[in-house]
């Protein structure tokens, strides 16, 4: 990974290459109908203390803490829901795509956040392990390992893509004319996107991650 490259396109996971959302949606179903509402809230405030602690979500610990010292074929089904989840079906639209038109321009590489058991697995489900050959990174907090990510793929230019406009907000104060931002206004980080923006803009918006294809190595440059 020491290879020096033009450009690095760094690209978060949730809700720009797939639409996490909906796998939230469909957890939410899911625990509704093997352990009730009940089951559903106590789940819920468990995740929201673990994302406290932790960071960032922890599905597997949370289920577990559910479970606690109960024995329930629902906890074993509710561990294969999330194991075999088909995060394939979940890749937006063009995703791939992207991907390849990007590489003729630079080196794609994704920048998560997330634990080191389910998100790698996330990631490799939905096929993107693959599609960016293995040029992964996940953190607990991403914008504090930029020193981190920069010795992992040294470049001349960085291209960030994310949803989330504090991550965005973040690496511009941080990184400059160094790095252009790219808003993806896909889920609900980018729904309740407020005047963060207007004091940091974006420097490239897009409704959608298959966007991308269409953009040339001049327009990333430019925009920065």
């Amino acid at each position: 990974m020491s290879t020096h490259d033009s450009i690095v396109f760094l690209f978060d996971v949730d809700n720009t290459l797939i639409d996490n959302d909906r796998f939230s949606a469909d957890l939410a179903a899911q625990l509704e109908s093997r352990f009730g509402k009940e089951g559903h809230e106590r789940y819920n405030a468990i995740d929201k203390e673990i994302r406290a602690q932790v960071g960032y979500a922890d599905y597997l610990g949370s289920l577990q803490r559910l479970r606690g010292q109960q024995s329930s074929p629902d906890f074993m089904q509710m561990s294969f829901f999330l194991l075999d989840y088909p995060f394939d079906e979940r890749r937006f639209a063009g995703a791939l795509e992207a991907i390849d038109h990007l590489r003729t321009l630079g080196r794609p590489v994704i920048m998560s956040d997330g634990d080191t058991v389910f998100q790698p697995r996330k990631i490799r489900r939905a096929g993107l392990w693959d599609a960016f050959r293995g040029d992964v990174l996940i953190y607990v907090h991403k914008e504090d390992m930029l020193d981190d990510m920069q010795k992992a793929y040294p470049a001349d230019h960085y291209v960030m893509v994310d949803d989330k406009p504090r991550i965005l907000v973040a690496l511009k104060k941080l990184m400059g004319d160094r790095v252009t931002t790219v808003w993806v206004k896909q889920g609900h980080y980018a729904a309740a996107a407020g005047k963060e923006l207007e004091e940091t803009p974006p420097d490239i918006t897009i409704n959608g991650v298959g966007e991308l294809a269409a953009l040339g190595r001049e327009a990333f440059l430019a925009a920065a």
